[in-house]
C-alpha cells in the first residue's frame, strides 16, 4: 500500500501534542477523533485529509516521531520483565499496575499477545506501552501519566455474507473450497454442536451458512454471528436459526426448540476424530479382545477437553490405567468420565461445580494409553453405555405464546438459506471425488 505524501512539519506537529500519537498511527480509529480530541476545528479540517497507517505497514514514516518497539508476550512474562529492561522504574510498573486496574488489570496480560513500546527518539524512557488483547481493541498504559491509560475499541463495519459446501474429504477442506476461514467451524459447531456429530462427518454431507464479517478500515477481521444454517446429511436437514429477544439468546430448530440439549456430543471441539469406538475390540496394548467401554477421540496433545453437561467433579485423580482423568456426576441419572488428559484445569477440584462447556482439563497419554486422545465414558443408571446411541432428555421448549415472533424470524432465515445454491464447482469437485472413489474400489 503506497502511503501519500505528507507534510512532515505536520505530522510532527501533530504528533508532538502528547495524544497518544502511537493510537493514531497503530489503530483504525477513525481519524476525526483522534483530531477532535486535540481540540480546533482548523486542526481537524487540515488533517481530516490525511490518511494513517498501521506501523508495520508503513514504519518508516514514524520514525522522525517515534520509536517503537514490537513484540509478543512470551510464557511467564510479566509487565516489569517486558519495562525494566527499557529503563522503566519499579515505582512506575506499580503505579500502572493500581492505575489501570478498572481500565485493564496487568495480570490479564496473556502471552502470544501483540504489544508495543512507544518512545519519542532521543528519549531514555518509554511514553507508552500498548497491548492488543485482539485486532477488535488494544490498551494503552501511559508510562507518564498513568491516570490518562485507557482501552480502545476499534470501529468495526459489519456486513453479512452466505456460504455453502459439499463434503468430499472433511469439513476444513470444504469451507475453504468455499472461500471460508477456518474459524468459521466454531460458529458452525456453536449452533450444531448438540444435534450433529463433526467427529463423524461423511462424504456427501452439505451445509449452508449465513453469517456475518467484521472489517475494520476495509479490512477483514474476523466473523461475528452465525445467523441462520443448514446441515444436510442422510438423515436429516438439521436449521439452526440465531434468535435473541429480551428472555433468549442462541439457536433454535425450524419448531422453537432450542439446539442446545442437555449433553454435547463430544467433549472435545471440532478437530478430532474417533479413533476407537464403544465396544469389543483388540486393545491396543495388551494385544487381546476386551470390552472398550469408551469412545476415544484422538486430538492434539493439549487440546481442551469440555464438560459436556452441568455437573459436579465426583473424583478427579490418576490411575495406572486411566491416567490423570475426572469423572463428573450430572445428575442421579448420568454421570460421565474423562481419561488420559495430560494436565487438569487447575482451577477444576473434586467437589467443583461445572458448567456445559467449561474446560476440565487438556489432552494427552498419561496412564495406558498409545496416543494423544480422550477417553470418553458415559454412565446411565450406573452403567456404562455408548452415549452415541442415547436418546437424551429435550430441552425445555420456547413458550407457545413466543413462537409467532420467532417464527416470522425463522421464516426470513429459511428462505434465504433454501435459496443458496451449492456451486458449480463443488458440486464438479464432489463428483469428482466420488468417481475416483468409485475407481479404486473397482481396482
Amino acid at each position: 500500500m503506497r502511503v501519500p505524501k505528507i507534510n512532515t512539519i505536520k505530522i510532527i506537529t501533530f504528533l508532538s501534542i502528547g495524544i497518544f500519537g502511537f493510537a493514531f498511527a497503530n489503530s483504525f480509529t477513525n481519524l476525526k477523533q483522534a483530531t477532535a480530541a486535540i481540540g480546533g476545528p482548523d486542526q481537524e479540517e487540515e488533517l481530516s485529509a490525511f490518511s494513517f497507517f498501521e506501523p508495520q505497514q508503513d514504519y518508516e514514516l514514524l520514525l522522525d516521531t517515534f520509536h517503537l518497539v514490537q513484540a509478543e508476550i512470551q510464557e511467564n512474562q510479566f509487565l516489569a520483565d517486558i519495562l525494566l529492561p527499557h529503563n522503566v522504574s519499579y515505582q512506575t510498573i506499580h503505579n500502572i499496575a493500581e492505575v489501570s486496574e478498572e481500565v485493564w488489570s496487568v495480570k490479564q496480560l496473556r502471552p502470544n499477545k501483540a504489544y508495543t513500546i512507544v518512545k519519542k527518539d532521543g528519549s531514555d524512557t518509554p511514553d507508552f506501552f500498548i497491548y492488543e488483547p485482539s485486532v477488535y481493541k488494544y490498551v494503552i498504559y501511559d508510562l507518564k501519566n498513568p491516570d490518562q491509560t485507557r482501552l480502545v475499541e476499534r470501529e468495526i463495519t459489519k456486513k453479512v455474507n452466505q456460504s455453502s459446501g459439499i463434503i468430499k474429504d472433511n469439513l476444513w477442506f470444504a469451507m475453504k473450497d468455499g472461500g471460508m476461514r477456518y474459524d468459521l467451524i466454531d460458529r458452525m459447531e456453536d449452533a450444531f454442536e448438540w444435534s450433529v456429530d463433526f467427529h463423524h462427518l461423511q462424504k456427501g454431507d452439505k451445509f449452508k451458512l449465513i453469517y456475518e464479517e467484521d472489517y475494520i478500515e476495509g479490512e477483514f477481521v474476523g466473523y461475528g454471528n452465525l445467523i441462520g444454517a443448514v446441515f444436510q446429511n442422510e438423515l436429516n436437514d438439521y436449521y439452526a436459526v440465531y434468535y435473541e429477544n429480551e428472555k433468549h439468546k442462541g439457536f433454535f430448530d425450524l419448531k422453537g426448540q432450542p439446539m442446545k440439549k442437555a449433553f454435547l456430543k463430544s467433549p472435545i471441539k471440532f478437530g478430532g476424530r474417533i479413533s476407537s469406538k464403544f465396544g469389543r475390540r483388540r486393545h491396543p496394548i495388551l494385544n487381546r479382545m476386551k470390552n472398550h467401554f469408551g469412545t476415544d477421540y484422538a486430538a492434539a496433545h493439549g487440546t481442551p477437553i469440555l464438560a459436556v453437561a452441568n455437573g459436579v467433579v465426583s473424583k478427579r485423580g490418576h490411575t495406572r490405567n486411566n491416567g490423570y482423568y475426572i469423572k463428573l456426576k450430572h445428575d442421579e441419572t448420568y454421570s460421565t468420565q474423562y481419561l488420559h488428559m495430560s494436565r487438569f484445569n487447575k482451577k477444576i477440584k473434586k467437589g467443583s461445580t461445572v458448567k456445559q462447556g467449561d474446560i476440565i482439563g487438556y489432552v494427552g497419554k498419561t496412564g495406558m494409553a498409545t496416543g494423544n486422545h480422550v477417553c470418553f465414558r458415559f454412565w446411565k443408571n450406573g452403567k456404562q453405555v455408548n452415549h452415541l446411541k442415547e436418546n437424551l432428555p429435550p430441552p425445555d421448549p420456547m413458550p407457545a405464546s413466543e413462537l409467532p415472533e420467532y417464527f416470522q424470524v425463522r421464516d426470513s432465515i429459511k428462505s434465504i438459506l433454501d435459496e443458496i445454491k451449492y456451486s458449480d464447482e463443488q458440486v464438479k469437485q464432489f463428483v469428482k471425488s466420488v468417481d475416483v472413489t468409485e475407481d479404486k474400489t473397482n481396482s
